[in-house]
This record gives structure tokens, C-alpha cells and sequence, in this order.
């Protein structure tokens, strides 16, 4: 009888338990701007906000090296950085484009950018020959910054197999997915420099890697673009 007393009383405790729960769940919806709601806000702010950190254009497809390829017919694609990358390394002194003609090999270096004396090396997301470069970038390379996407791009490549080429980079949720796993490493490495390394909008300065480490800004963009 005193097993099933002691039983008993655990029971109720359940009980009681699950009936207090409720109310408390129910305040909290009812409440959404209280001090509570306001907690768990500020809690998972900056996971919401790793999720547009970086923009991300539909239809393009996208090299985990942060270049993308947009198709212009004919087997031709025009090829460029990502806004990740641009962020990455801020405003470059000079972008050191392949000649036409030249050869490529998908995911091995095809480009160069400049800083202060040192080159940062950029995967070519597709293998083929260049066929057009953009002069714009290589006259002021602060139009990658700004305008990564369009005004920005990089080069034109005509790829012998397009289809082949093409299920080897990521586009739709495939590619935001990508991008957000990458956001969601770098707050990681960023920790505790969040904040100054963040704009006023929520999002990464440009050149943010040179931002967490001055002295070893270039290590970090080799890794974060599959170069080092």
C-alpha cells in the first residue's frame, strides 16, 4: 500500500506539472512582446539574421568556392563572385582575369585578386575556355563590391558539356542551404568580434575577413574559399 501511495503522489506531481504547463504556453502566445517573448527573441535573433546575411539571386548556380554561373546560351556562361566572397574581401586593388582563350578547369584557381601586395586565388566554378573578360572590374575593382551579381561579373566561359558542369555546383534550396551552413560557420568564427565586424543592417562588413584579422585576413579567405 505504500508503494502505490508513493505512486500515487507521483502521479500528481505529473499531473499538476502538465496543468501549470499549459497556462505558461498560453502566456507566452498571448504575450508575445513580453519580457519572455522578448528573451527568446533576442535569443534566436542572430540565427534568423544568419539567414539573410548574403544575397542570393535565383537562377544561378553556385561553386562552393563562392563563384556562380549564370547560362547565356550556346554552352556560355558568365562567371563571377558571390556576395559572400565579395564581403569576404572587401573592395580588391586589382583583379588579375585569365586571357581569352585560356583553358579552365572547374574548381581549380582561374582568377587572382589583389590587396595591398598580396593575391587572393578565386576557383573557376566551371571548366571550359574563356571566351570574354569584363573590363569594367579589372579598370575599378569596386564594382565587384558593389554590384557582385550583375555590373560585377567576372568572365564568359563556353563549357563543352553544360549539363555535366552543371550537377556539380548547386542552385534553389540546394545553394540557400549551402549559404546558410557558411553564414552559420563563419558567426562561429567571428564569436565574440560579432558585433564590430557586423554592420548597422546585420550583415558583415565588407572586407570582413581583414575586419576579424589583420594580420592573418588571407589565411582565413583561403580556407573559406577552398584556395588555402
Amino acid at each position: 500500500m505504500e508503494f502505490m501511495a508513493t505512486k500515487g503522489i507521483e502521479y500528481l506531481m505529473a499531473i499538476t506539472y502538465l496543468v501549470l504547463l499549459i497556462p505558461f504556453w498560453r502566456l507566452i502566445a498571448r504575450e508575445p512582446e513580453g519580457r519572455l517573448a522578448q528573451g527568446l527573441a533576442r535569443v534566436l535573433a542572430p540565427a534568423q539574421a544568419m539567414r539573410s546575411w548574403f544575397a542570393m539571386p535565383d537562377g544561378l548556380h553556385f561553386h562552393r568556392g563562392h563563384t556562380w554561373a549564370a547560362a547565356e546560351g550556346d554552352g556560355v556562361f558568365r562567371v563571377g563572385l558571390d556576395d559572400f566572397a565579395q564581403r569576404l574581401v572587401g573592395r580588391a586593388d586589382a583583379v588579375d582575369l585569365p586571357r581569352k582563350g585560356t583553358l579552365l578547369e572547374a574548381g581549380a584557381p582561374g582568377l587572382k585578386l589583389g590587396f595591398d601586395g598580396h593575391a587572393v586565388k578565386v576557383l573557376s566554378p566551371l571548366g571550359g575556355e574563356v571566351v570574354a573578360t569584363n573590363p569594367a572590374v579589372v579598370r575599378d575593382a569596386s564594382v565587384l563590391c558593389e554590384d557582385p551579381y550583375g555590373e560585377g561579373w567576372l568572365m564568359k566561359v563556353r563549357v563543352p558539356r553544360p549539363a555535366s558542369a552543371l550537377s556539380n555546383l548547386l542552385s534553389g534550396r540546394a545553394a540557400r542551404a549551402w549559404m546558410d551552413d557558411a553564414a552559420e560557420s563563419l558567426s562561429t568564427l567571428i564569436g565574440p568580434k560579432l558585433g564590430p565586424v557586423l554592420q548597422d543592417g546585420g550583415v558583415p562588413v565588407s572586407g570582413f575577413a581583414r575586419e576579424l584579422s589583420p594580420d592573418g585576413w588571407q589565411h582565413i579567405a583561403e580556407e573559406l574559399l577552398l584556395t588555402s
